[in-house]
């Protein structure tokens, strides 16, 4: 008898969480939000990963709250903590690695520095949670929200009502196509045109697999200017007088192009999906100056020169002080203030060609 009445207090008392959770989330534009991605999302999951890609050290978080670094790859909030403010969120989203019980109610980050569409990209850096591994991940996690639920149609009613972000494919790219020593395979093997095709196919399958889980309202970002970050331009010399490395931009370009049309392909082939496409390229090309940037092409804190981890913040290292002047914090990364922009741009279009069909905001309340 005590068992069966522990037993029974043990569900009373899940039940009342998960009242309690979307009783206090109700002024969220969404009962839940979870975000897959790289390091421009990741906040945490790779601090326990034996890595060169982590951010879990100084000057890492210099202007985060409290001034801690907590594996986020930039000097403060990044791109999926602004969009946890602007869909009215409390707090930021946490990390897949270390949340657990009722807490994944409001949803998870399962970004991951270093990952890629491909298993393979990003090897270089050490372990990482490629986006087949996020993906796996988030399915244990819709397994464990029926558990709470104790009841699987009204898991499955939840997980369409989220948002889902997946920010991924520069590591692709930078850490894989476009590394240089030693020359990757996918370079040797593929043309830009082929790989876009390979890196499509692969997301494609992914992105099916999120709508098989539960997902509905989904934005997609598309991969940004990489051919313009600082470490990039370093490796590359520039030629033609451009300030980029145009040849990795109009690769990304064609990368872009697909995803554009894949996003419709699967509104138009998935019954109930909303996708959307979130124009990287086009909030990066907004004139910085408007925002008081005035350095475009160098990082802010001073960046580790050799070794797997070349271009990020060195340990401890020097740091500028005028952080709001920066475009990037490293020689890859994003400051606060370009995570900021990129996130209220995301969420409410400046202009149309920022999301296609709609923004964030539109998004989650269709």
């Amino acid at each position: 008898m005590a068992s069966i009445t522990i037993t029974k207090w043990i569900i009373l008392s899940i039940n009342i969480l998960i009242i309690q959770t979307l009783t206090l989330t109700h002024a969220q534009q969404v009962p839940c939000f979870f975000i897959f991605g790289d390091s421009q999302m990741d906040n945490g999951n790779n601090n326990l990963l034996p890595t060169s890609a982590k951010a879990n050290y100084r000057p890492y978080g210099i202007d985060f709250p409290g001034a801690v670094p907590t594996g986020r790859f930039t000097n403060g909030k990044n791109i999926a903590d602004f969009l946890a403010e602007l869909l009215d969120f409390s707090d930021p989203i946490p990390p897949f690695a270390s949340t657990r019980g009722s807490d994944i109610l409001r949803g998870l980050n399962y970004g991951s520095g270093a990952a890629g569409i491909l298993d393979i990209s990003g090897i270089r850096q050490g372990p990482r949670f490629s986006m087949n591994d996020q993906l796996a991940n988030h399915r244990a996690t819709t397994g464990q929200i029926a558990a709470l639920f104790r009841n699987r149609t009204a898991a499955d009613n939840y997980l369409r009502q989220c948002l889902y972000v997946v920010n991924i494919g520069s590591n692709d790219y930078i850490n894989n196509y476009y590394y240089q020593r030693p020359r990757s395979l996918s370079n040797l093997l593929y043309t830009p045109d082929q790989f876009a095709d390979q890196l499509i196919a692969e997301f494609s399958r992914q992105l099916r697999r999120l709508y098989d889980l539960g997902s509905r309202k989904v934005a997609v970002y598309g991969i940004g200017l990489i051919g313009c970050i600082p470490q990039e331009i370093l490796l590359y010399p520039i030629t033609n007088g451009s300030p980029c490395v145009d040849k990795i931009n109009v690769a990304v370009g064609l990368f872009n192009d697909r995803l554009m049309s894949l996003v419709n392909n699967l509104n138009n082939n998935l019954p109930n999906a909303q996708f959307t496409y979130i124009n990287a390229t086009s909030i990066a090309l907004g004139d910085p100056s408007l925002i008081g940037v005035k350095v475009l092409n160098a990082a802010c804190c001073e960046v580790q020169r050799s070794g797997p981890a070349a271009g990020q913040c060195l340990r401890d290292g020097a740091v500028c002080g005028n952080r709001q002047e920066y475009i990037f914090f490293d020689n890859f990364h994003p400051t606060e203030i370009s995570n900021n922009v990129t996130a209220m741009r995301s969420y409410r279009a400046l202009v149309p060609a920022d999301a296609s069909p709609v923004d964030i905001e539109r998004l989650v309340r269709q």
